[in-house]
């Protein structure tokens, strides 16, 4: 069950590598940048993240992450998603966080499992909620 919303992210494609194509079996690496909140302390992010074409059509993602607030505070993730293709290329994308620091405005979410919606239009511009998992 979705809990209480623990932020929200806004990004951009900063780029994009084609890993493998070998026997129809796509995967691709996308980095990204941008900026959020994590229980309304703002931050600065980045990550990588890699998608594989699945034989259905449906996309399967693992990314890891690291966001910094403003004084310094450091937030690392790793997660894991299902996506699928949306009308006009861009991809929409559901799935699990898992969070590690040792600043004390984030230690809360050493204990958390967090599920987020991300949403990436065609042109490389993202856009994530992540809730806490009840």
């Amino acid at each position: 069950m979705l809990g209480d919303l623990i932020g929200e992210f806004q990004g951009q494609d900063t780029g994009r590598r084609v890993i493998s194509t070998g026997d129809g079996h796509v995967l691709v690496e996308v980095s990204f940048a941008g900026t959020g909140t994590y229980y309304g302390t703002a931050v600065n992010g980045f990550g990588t993240y890699e998608s594989e074409l699945r034989p259905d059509g449906t996309l399967r993602g693992e990314g890891q992450g690291v966001d910094m607030s403003a004084d310094g505070g450091t937030l690392s993730w790793q997660g894991v998603g299902i996506g699928h293709f949306t009308e006009g290329g861009g991809t929409s994308w559901r799935g699990s966080l898992f969070f590690s620091s040792a600043s004390p405005q984030f230690e809360r979410l050493n204990d958390v499992v967090g599920l987020f919606e991300y949403e990436v239009s065609p042109d490389g511009k993202s856009t994530g909620k992540y809730y806490e998992w009840k």
